[in-house]
């Protein structure tokens, strides 16, 4: 009944039991749990004493009970019945366990150190039992016992060079500088290269305010191949924060970190501590060599690599940002940013099929984590290398998922509206997406040109007139393409004149694509100059 969960009956059972056999161990512990859960603590408490009555052999009961009194905070009580079980139960170690605590509480600290005694003769000296009763001595005051303990722990495990440091460094602790230091230099002695030991040599220079020798010793801690990658990193910190109290010598730090940092590592981290450290000094051209390292030890170091990167993106250097973000596909493979950038650098350096590879690789990685941005830029970028591969179907396709991720991707929708007005199809589409553009960025040349044009497709030709005059005001006049658009507009208005001026004006400027678009042709600018010729505009 108890595991179906129908308490109450299993309660009247247990009760029943109690009637049949009143002398049932069992069931007077169950109905004590009950009582428990119930809250009546008094009845609880009785029921697990005649428990523990009825079966006295039984270890879980008695265990059971004495827990109930530590939870009272009755001391005494659950003391009287651990101390009990020691002896119903000599080599069983929780009871002692349980009565060290006990008598901690209660500051009966002679009785505390018998248990631990107990406690050693069953499970051997170790340095948690050792350290406990050096605590307890000092407590008591008696220092003499205390340092016997630890020695005495030192002797048990003479080849543990560790417990010969605990005790130098408890020495040290406590004002015993010349016994600290002794303790020390023997065991530096036996092992020269032992790196705890070190680092509390240094503890002790720093101590006794010897701070050069103090500094020697952490030269030799930092470049002792043996001293643990952690232990160095906190050593570091250290000297950092020291040093941005005191006199903020960064070149020392950086020498320091130089020195270290030419010695195997055994991890990426005290050089990814050297690396933020140089940015946070502003010595960005340090920090690439030192960067480069950490991702030679850890080639999935994601941080150190976006650094990288950034730097590559910031230089505009798109050899760079391919050999950083390249090997990221394999290392950081679920990391949109790589394939992005990556992508877009070799697009930039018109290495179409290679962004085109990128990029479809990187929209395989998009899931329900991803940010919905990010997709957006990728899928707009797709459908501009789509279209400048005459793939239109798929880069109208790709545009649409751009939207689906995030529908005010302004690019995307100047993009996708500028090359549906070029084909002259689905114009009301384009217009309505071209001006959501322009009302977000009123004063971007290349929305209001592109606004414009689909104006002058639909025939508007002079509100068309109002947005490329627009546009050639917010710096479009050094854009052939809205220059020329221009001339094109002013040409269906009528003015010829002023139609041939911007045309001219626009075939003498060099031909640059603009963002988001594909080259000029060699096909649009023979166009350009036969509308000069021909004094008329010429449809494509």
């Amino acid at each position: 009944m108890k595991h179906k969960g129908d308490y109450d009956a299993a309660f009247e059972l247990y009760k029943h039991c109690l009637d049949i056999y009143p002398q049932s161990a069992a069931a007077r512990y169950e109905i004590a749990q009950f009582y428990l859960f119930l809250g009546q603590e008094e009845k609880s408490e009785e029921a697990l004493k005649q428990a523990v009555k009825a079966d006295e052999s039984n270890f879980w009961y008695k265990q059971t009970l004495a827990s109930y009194y530590e939870r009272k905070r009755e001391w005494e009580k659950a003391i009287t019945v651990y101390e009990d079980m020691t002896r119903q139960y000599p080599s069983r170690l929780e009871p002692l366990m349980s009565l060290v605590d006990l008598y901690g509480q209660t500051k009966d600290y002679e009785a505390q150190i018998r248990v631990l005694n107990r406690l050693e003769e069953l499970d051997g000296k170790s340095e948690q039992i050792s350290m406990m009763k050096f605590r307890i001595y000092l407590l008591m005051n008696d220092s003499e016992k205390a340092f016997l303990e630890i020695e005495s722990l030192s002797k048990e495990y003479p080849y543990d060079l560790r417990y010969q440091t605990i005790l130098g460094d408890l020495y040290l602790d406590n004002g015993k500088s010349t016994e600290a230091y002794n303790v020390y230099q023997r065991i530096l002695k036996d092992d020269p290269g032992y790196a705890p030991a070190l680092l509390s040599m240094a503890s002790y220079y720093q101590k006794m305010g010897q701070d050069s020798m103090y500094h020697v010793q952490l030269d030799t801690i930092l470049l002792n191949d043996n001293v643990e990658s952690d232990t160095k990193m906190e050593i570091m910190r250290q000297l950092i924060v020291q040093s941005e109290h005191t006199n903020r010598d960064s070149a020392q730090i950086v020498s320091l970190f130089q020195n270290i940092l030419k010695r195997p590592q055994q991890n990426a981290d005290l050089a990814m501590l050297c690396a933020q450290y140089l940015i946070t000094k502003r010595m960005e051209k340090e920090s690439v060599p030192v960067l480069h390292q950490v991702l030679s030890l850890d080639p999935e170091n994601k941080p150190a690599r976006l650094q990288l990167l950034a730097y590559a993106i910031r230089d505009n250097d798109l050899d760079e940002v391919v050999k950083v973000a390249t090997p990221a596909l394999q290392y950081n493979p679920d990391a949109m940013e790589f394939y992005y950038y990556l992508g877009l650098a070799h697009y930039q350096k018109d290495e179409t099929d290679k962004a085109l590879e990128v990029f479809q690789k990187g929209v395989k990685q998009v899931n329900e984590k991803s940010d919905k941005n990010i997709v957006s830029d990728f899928y707009a970028i797709l459908g501009d290398i789509y279209h400048s591969k005459d793939m239109k179907a798929e880069a109208y396709a790709a545009y649409d998922s751009s939207l689906v991720y995030n529908p005010d991707n302004i690019g995307t929708l100047n993009n996708y509206a500028y090359f549906l007005s070029v084909e002259r199809r689905q114009l009301d589409k384009a217009e309505e997406m071209s001006y959501r553009t322009v009302k977000a960025e009123p004063e971007n040349a290349t929305y209001l040109d592109t606004y414009a044009w689909i104006l002058f497709e639909k025939e508007k030709y002079t509100e068309a007139r109002l947005y490329i005059e627009q546009a050639m005001k917010c710096g479009g006049d050094s854009s052939q393409v809205i220059v020329e658009h221009c001339g094109d507009i002013y040409f269906m208005l009528g003015d010829k004149e002023k139609a041939l001026s911007y045309w001219k004006q626009a075939d003498a400027m060099k031909s640059t694509p603009e963002d988001g678009s594909t080259p000029r042709t060699e096909a649009e600018l023979r166009r350009l100059k036969k509308k000069i010729a021909l004094k008329k505009y010429i449809a494509e």
